[in-house]
């Protein structure tokens, strides 16, 4: 019982009697008094003057006493609550009262009268009912309790809960309810409590993660607002044997310090000591150690929490039980404007099935909010969900039309703010990563993970740009449904309405979102597309000072040859041009003298493309590379520092390689059809071979003396750069390394689980495809098994050769012609890799196999890609001509790289070993183009597999 034998004690200093409705200690005050009234709002002054947000209104049925009744609920205790929250309102807007009335749901909802009393109230009868649901495994108890709950006004609210600081009470409980509770839940008659139970979540829960994070997704369901109690986040322990409420309210477990962290005083001086009960020890469950393991309960709840809250209809809308016929499974509908939300929830400790009548949603998706995955679509039958051991679901119902991270209009502003800074804090922030940011970078065309379903980003940093009052360089982390989160940088300017026309072809690509910042109302912008925000990047990587965020520093790192520039442009800085080229990165001219790369996605550690363009800029006398000039780096710390651009020279060229190439095919394939007039006899094919094929006279002349040339060219800088990066033997990053037996057995490994996940891959798409491309797949499949066994050579014996640190996207595109020479550009690797993948040591066969590749996509997009002019019957008879052209013009460039690289063990000295090598890479970059086709572009699929069924016939 929570009150004393008497109301009535005396106290000997005033000589008279008090009254307490609970015990001596806690007298009550008399509110029929008026001074005592005053005295009260004065306190309420006090604190509330000092910045209190809201107050707790604690055992608030009782303010005042009459003979005759039981205290509560009491007409003058309305009375002066509707006084109170008058004052409040008028005195101190926006601030809130939260009752406090342990009663049934339809005596505590008079504590909200008609929205002028108190604006939220705890739902006690609900807590207790969600344990008792859980221990009966039914669901009866919550649905009972929320079906006697009334409606109360729009704007108040209930505060649902799990734990408080007092015992857990079963007053608002049968007696035989309360019975069957302590029973289950306080088996120790010391862990029990006047009329409840003195236990935290986590005890009552016996520790189970899994019953701890369902009461949580209950609560977090339900109607009404959660309250979460201290502790409860990282799963606390209690220790009823310190008395009264007191084992509930230990301190708060920080670290594994002296006192958890919570105070630096004498442990004996704590007014309550740790919890040191070996299950929830305050050196194994504190705060430090949960947030270094993203699998801790704190991180689960703060993940759900996030989620939770992106969802308006879990707090604020309607509710709808489903009758199903599986008592032990919980689920309802929450409804709010056009977002629906079904929750669905185990109380089993066994897996259950449930069916239910979801007929209303017929075609619409179940998309379960944590990873944002698709269910089977609604239909008229009853829908079928299984449910692991204390499972659940929350599934937003959406129709297929709907997609993720839209847009937002830009008709008006997405925030009202006075200062520049506010954009990026409290509700505009929240905004910008849930709303803003996820369509702007969905909709950039340097953005990777477009294929992937965005969960949120969050901004991690915010770095003003130095010179610029409106302008920021934020660092966002981009979470997904699956997968690796990735790291993308942002520079954003705010520019008014009047500086940009929404006619500009660009305003798509430039504009993020419309806001308001003091009197100015404009476009927070990409700055990339303005020239200050280019001219304060040059000046940083030629200056000295750097940009500083509130979690690390961006600065400038300058090479050798920097310094030149300062003297350059010693008399005014270059003029920007931002590159219209739609890459994965975003590329600035200066002054047509300078380029700088900025990289989007950004990793910890030195970007490769830096590492290697300083190396052999700085160490090598390779130079058909841009020079390198320096970089930008944003470091957090010595062991968190990232790449977030390059500068090089800009390179004057005539096109690149690719365009070079399709340009020559079109010519070969003229010539071609005008000699098929004359009775020319299609060449040999040859089988791939690691010795010089003599090139046919027909072939060398159709190829022609000037283009044979190109490809020499070529194959020479190939070879010089693979030279350059071998030469740098005293660099452990970029010291070659000996094929070992191991090693083959690992990239044999690699290359044979491409080739099984591609066949299950086609398995599954192959009915999608073309016709055409259909029997392709079909005859692939026949075949890959032999298919397989290209890579059977690369494990057989030991290979006497090298691994370097290689290009890693070696084509075409990746060579720009300068009308005399190549130079070649953009090391940075696949940009879909990791950076440390990247990184990896390969064989310089890897490089030479992509730009084989690459001459055979050319010479099919030229026959049946963009502008082919070819006639149908032409491109069938062309087709065998393009296997020639690709064939012989790949097999000059490695014949002569095998020449220029010849006495270096880049390269095997024996050519069997050099054929299986070449065998394996170009199989295994086929495979490679064929997965990407197959995922990105189904259309184009044709190229690769011709390729690996050409590949298996020579």
């Amino acid at each position: 019982q929570d009150f004393e034998a008497s109301n009535w004690t005396y106290d000997p200093f005033a000589g008279q009697y008090y009254w307490h409705r609970f015990f001596h200690h806690q007298p009550d005050l008399n509110f029929e008094n008026p001074e005592v009234q005053r005295a009260l709002f004065d306190v309420l002054d006090f604190w509330l003057g000092m910045g209190v947000d809201g107050l707790r209104l604690d055992a608030v049925p009782y303010l005042y006493e009459a003979e005759g009744t039981n205290c509560e609920n009491l007409p003058q205790t309305f009375e002066f609550l509707r006084k109170f929250r008058s004052y409040v309102d008028e005195h101190y807007p926006n601030r809130m009262l939260l009752a406090e009335a342990n009663q049934w749901p339809e005596d505590s909802a008079a504590y909200f009268g008609t929205g002028d009393m108190c604006h939220m109230n705890f739902h006690f009868p609900l807590m207790p009912r969600m344990y008792m649901a859980l221990a009966m495994e039914d669901r009866f108890p919550i649905i009972d309790i929320l079906e006697q709950t009334p409606e109360i006004p729009e704007s108040c609210q209930w505060a649902s809960f799990l734990r408080n600081h007092d015992e857990l009470t079963l007053e608002m409980v049968t007696d035989e309810e309360r019975d069957y509770m302590r029973r289950v839940y306080a088996r120790d008659p010391k862990a029990r409590i006047n009329l409840g139970i003195r236990r935290r979540l986590a005890p009552l829960m016996n520790n189970d993660r899994r019953r701890i994070e369902l009461m949580n997704i209950m609560l977090l369901s339900l109607p009404g607002t959660p309250v979460l109690y201290y502790g409860d986040e990282i799963g606390m322990g209690d220790n009823y044997y310190l008395g009264d409420r007191d084992g509930v309210r230990t301190p708060m477990q920080w670290n594994g310090d002296r006192n958890a962290g919570f105070s630096r005083a004498n442990p004996q001086q704590l007014l309550l000591p740790v919890i040191i009960d070996p299950e929830y020890h305050y050196e194994a469950v504190n705060v430090e150690v949960q947030e270094s393991n993203v699998n801790s309960l704190l991180w689960w709840m703060r993940h759900t929490l996030a989620t939770a809250r992106r969802y308006k209809s879990l707090s604020r809308g309607s509710i709808e039980f489903l009758q199903v016929n599986n008592p032990k499974v919980l689920s309802f509908i929450r409804h709010y404007e056009d977002e629906t939300i079904l929750t669905v929830v185990n109380l089993s400790r066994n897996a259950q099935a449930v069916s239910f009548d979801l007929s209303k949603f017929e075609g619409y998706f179940p998309e379960e909010v944590f990873s944002m995955n698709r269910f089977p679509k609604i239909r008229k039958t009853p829908y079928m969900v299984a449910l692991g051991s204390y499972g659940y679901f929350w599934l937003k119902l959406v129709k297929d039309t709907e997609g993720d991270a839209v847009r937002p209009s830009l008709d008006k502003p997405f925030a009202n703010v006075y200062r520049w800074q506010q954009l990026f804090t409290g509700k505009s922030r929240e905004k910008l990563e849930t709303e803003i940011l996820p369509g702007y970078y969905r909709a950039s065309r340097w953005f990777g993970g477009k294929a992937r379903t965005i969960l949120r980003i969050a901004i991690t940093d915010t770095i003003p740009v130095t010179g610029l009052d409106r302008a920021k360089l934020l660092v966002t982390e981009v979470y997904y449904s699956s997968g690796e989160n990735e790291l993308y940088q942002l520079p954003v300017c705010f520019s008014p309405l009047s500086s940009i026309s929404q006619d500009d072809e660009n305003f798509n690509k430039k504009v993020i979102a419309r806001a308001v910042v003091g009197d100015d109302e404009g476009y927070l912008c990409d700055a990339t597309f303005d020239n200050r925000f280019l001219a304060g990047l040059f000046h940083l990587m030629t200056g000295r000072e750097g940009w500083q965020g509130k979690s690390g520093h961006v600065s400038g790192i300058k090479s050798t040859a920097n310094e030149a520039l300062k003297e350059k442009f010693a008399n005014g800085e270059p003029e920007p041009e931002l590159m219209g080229a739609e890459q994965t990165n975003t590329s600035i001219r200066y002054h047509n003298e300078l380029c700088f790369k900025l990289y989007r996605r950004i990793e910890n550690g030195v970007s490769p493309e830096v590492e290697m363009c300083s190396a052999l800029s700085d160490r090598t006398s390779f130079r058909n590379l841009p020079r390198f000039l320096g970089s930008v780096n944003y470091e957090q710390s010595r062991s968190n520092r990232y790449s977030l651009g390059i500068l090089q020279d800009y390179v004057p060229n005539e096109g690149d390689a690719w365009q070079l190439s399709l340009d020559q095919l079109k010519r070969y394939y003229d010539d071609v059809l005008a000699k098929l007039h004359a009775g020319i006899a299609l060449p040999d094919l040859p089988k791939l071979s690691g010795d010089p094929v003599k090139l046919p006279e027909l072939m060398h002349e159709l190829l022609g003396e000037a283009w044979l040339g190109m490809v020499e060219k070529l194959a020479e800088r190939t070879a010089d750069m693979h030279l350059a990066l071998a030469s740098l033997e005293s660099d452990p990053a970029f010291a070659p390394e000996p094929f070992t037996t191991l090693y083959q057995r690992s990239i044999y490994q690699a290359m044979c689980e491409q080739v099984k996940r591609t066949v299950i891959l086609i398995r599954e798409i192959k009915s999608t495809l073309p016709e055409e491309q259909q029997q392709l797949c079909s005859l692939l499949l026949q075949k890959h098994k032999q298919i397989l066994q290209q890579f059977d050579p690369v494990r057989a014996e030991k290979i006497d050769t090298l691994k370097i640190r290689i290009h890693g996207d070696y084509h075409l595109g990746q060579v720009l012609y300068t009308g005399k020479d190549f130079v070649i550009i953009d090391f940075e690797g696949e940009p879909a890799k990791s950076l440390s993948e990247r990184k990896i040591k390969r064989s310089v066969f890897r490089d030479i196999s992509g730009m084989l590749r690459s001459f055979d996509y050319a010479a099919f997009n030229v026959l049946h890609r963009g502008s082919s002019v070819f006639r149908s019957e032409d491109r069938a008879v062309l087709e065998q001509w393009a296997d020639r052209w690709s064939f012989y013009v790949g097999q000059h460039f490695i014949d002569t790289y095998f020449e220029k690289t010849a006495g270096c063990d880049i390269v095997p000295a024996d050519p069997k070993q050099r054929e299986h090598l070449m065998r394996a890479y170009l199989m295994n970059k086929a495979v490679y183009e064929l997965n990407y086709e197959l995922n990105n572009r189904p259309l184009w699929a044709d190229i690769p597999l011709r390729g690996i069924l050409k590949i298996l016939e020579c």
